[in-house]
């Protein structure tokens, strides 16, 4: 049967989507697909934002990237300055994908790379165990950093620091390479003594190994006798940390506190060497203590196990003593033995405050044992070297046989007393010293012979005495150092022919002359020069003035 063909409608009688609405609305899909896919984001909705306080957001836009772990997880949505500050206040929207963050959470400008430009803001979370941040919550300013500029960088590097680093650098070359002299060497390690700064590191390099290897062990040490001791380190440290960070307050006084122990351990730092130095001695003999402690420790267990049949019968021996109690009870009363505690109760308060004063008394003793068996009798035994003239015996016996010399010189010859007589006038050689420290001029004096030296030579420079150091940590001195030659001539001369350079015989007549005229009507010998030897010493010194000298009889001697 053949099919019927509907007649077409016409246009006007037409129904459904007219090809413009259909236009229209798949221009609309397109512009929101495009939307969506550049923006990714829906209007008039708000997401999670996060705000953080920087010290300078000088490189950071609107729009720009927020990302963790290298992922964008959000966007820079406005930067806002912080009143007249160079601070700024970053508002940024981080997705569902960037969530949680915690308050410990730390954040950082970094530039992107060549060809992206600008900077975004890379965001660490923080960590599982610390308290979530809320919407609109800040993260304070200890908690962001800002990348430095190139134009701050050139900023610190003015000319004139840049000749400071010169000059530092010039100054360590100089330092590695310098040869020092034989003063500098005067107390100096014998390892390092005549050798350069460069040389004396190189020389460090041969206790390398060992510094290494002990290093390793106390590395190996830090990893723990446990698994995951080492991580339960770094955690709680942590947690410390965030504590820290969480007070600021508190970690400023901790700062400030720590700076003043470390200045008063700075002050204290002799001491803290010779601790140090006790520390590995004190150890090795504590290692002594526990081996033999530990060694005890099965004779205690077997005294233990003997012990207990005596403590089952300690209960019938503790009713037993019941009666001496009560006798001992009466003895102790007032009337008896407590009226003798009571007398001697200021004398066990004195004996208190006695133990306490030699606290402070026995490490002084200490210290003066130290110094007297390090340092005075080691130079009390030394034999000085004088040539011809050494008498062989240690010095402090010389010291000793001086006294007695002395005490037979001063015996009672006449009825002025004990003195000691000494003559002054001798000889054809008339020396002049230079200033004296105790007269405040110089001596003139007359010897038999030219003076031969001293020894030891003056050194080129200070002893290496610390005051601040103890007696016993003093370097000893050498006392049987080089000889020195005589002195210059220039005050130096004999009765027959002048050296070159010194004082004529005239010369010499006319300062004893000046010495004598400066003796005569200055009053009595009780001056403020009390020793004899001193008094006459100035006297005979022509270069002294008046108020300095001091009268002496005149002639060639005195008593």
């Amino acid at each position: 049967m053949a099919s019927v063909k509907k007649p077409r409608a016409l246009r006007k009688d037409r129904h459904g989507w007219s090809p413009v609405k259909v236009g229209l609305g798949v221009l609309a899909a397109v512009i929101a697909v495009t939307y969506f896919g550049f923006t990714k984001h829906i209007p008039f909705t708000q997401g999670y934002q996060l705000k953080a306080v920087f010290q300078s957001a000088n490189s950071i836009r609107p729009g720009s990237p927020v990302r963790i772990a290298g992922v964008n997880v959000g966007k820079v949505m406005k930067v806002d300055g912080v009143g007249d500050q160079q601070a700024a206040i970053v508002t940024m929207e981080i997705a569902d994908v960037g969530l949680p963050i915690h308050k410990d959470a730390t954040i950082k400008i970094r530039p992107r790379i060549f060809l992206e430009g600008n900077f975004f803001a890379d965001l660490k979370p923080g960590t599982p165990s610390a308290p979530t941040l809320q919407d609109g919550d800040t993260l304070p300013i200890t908690q962001t950093a800002a990348p430095v500029q190139l134009d701050e960088l050139l900023t610190a590097l003015q000319s004139d620091s840049r000749a400071d680093l010169q000059d530092t650098l010039q100054g360590f070359g100089t330092a590695l390479l310098y040869q020092p002299t034989a003063a500098d060497n005067i107390g100096q390690d014998p390892d390092v003594k005549g050798k350069t700064g460069a040389d004396a590191l190189n020389g460090a390099l041969t206790y390398s190994a060992d510094a290494f290897k002990d290093g390793a062990l106390v590395n190996q040490a830090l990893l723990g006798t446990e698994p995951n001791d080492l991580s339960k380190l770094v955690d709680s440290v942590g947690k410390v940390s965030g504590a820290l960070a969480r007070n600021e307050t508190v970690l400023a006084d901790l700062v400030t506190n720590f700076n003043t122990t470390m200045a008063a351990l700075g002050d204290e730092s002799a001491n803290l060497q010779s601790t140090v130095r006790q520390l590995g001695p004190t150890l090795q003999t504590a290692n002594g203590a526990l081996d033999a402690l530990n060694a005890s420790f099965p004779p205690t267990r077997a005294f233990a196990k003997e012990i207990l049949p005596g403590v089952q019968n300690t209960a019938a021996m503790i009713e037993a003593s019941f009666p001496w109690i009560s006798q001992t009870t009466a003895l102790l009363a007032k009337g008896e033995l407590g009226a003798y505690a009571a007398q001697l109760q200021p004398t066990g308060e004195a004996l208190a405050q006695t133990t306490a004063a030699q606290i402070e008394l026995l490490p002084q003793i200490n210290n003066l044992s130290r110094c007297a068996s390090r340092v005075l009798l080691p130079n009390g035994n030394v034999f000085l070297d004088d040539g011809t003239l050494s008498t062989g015996v240690e010095n402090y016996k010389e010291f000793f046989y001086a006294l007695v010399g002395l005490s037979g010189e001063a015996e009672n010859f006449d009825a002025n007393g004990a003195m000691v007589r000494l003559n002054v006038a001798g000889g054809d050689q008339t020396v002049v010293t230079g200033e004296s420290n105790y007269a405040g001029g110089k001596l003139v004096g007359n010897a038999v012979v030219a003076p031969l030296g001293n020894r030891p030579i003056k050194p080129s420079s200070l002893p290496p005495l610390k005051p601040t150091a103890l007696c016993y940590q003093q370097q000893l001195p050498d006392l049987n150092g080089p000889q020195s030659g005589p002195g210059p001539a220039d005050y130096s001369f004999t009765s027959t022919a002048a050296p070159s350079g010194s004082l004529s015989t005239p010369a010499a007549a006319s300062i004893a002359a000046a010495a004598l005229k400066s003796s005569e009507g200055l009053g009595s010998l009780d001056g403020p020069h009390s020793s004899g030897g001193e008094k006459l010493g100035v006297g005979l010194n022509p270069f002294a003035s008046d108020k300095q000298a001091t009268p002496v009889a005149s002639g060639g001697g005195g008593e």
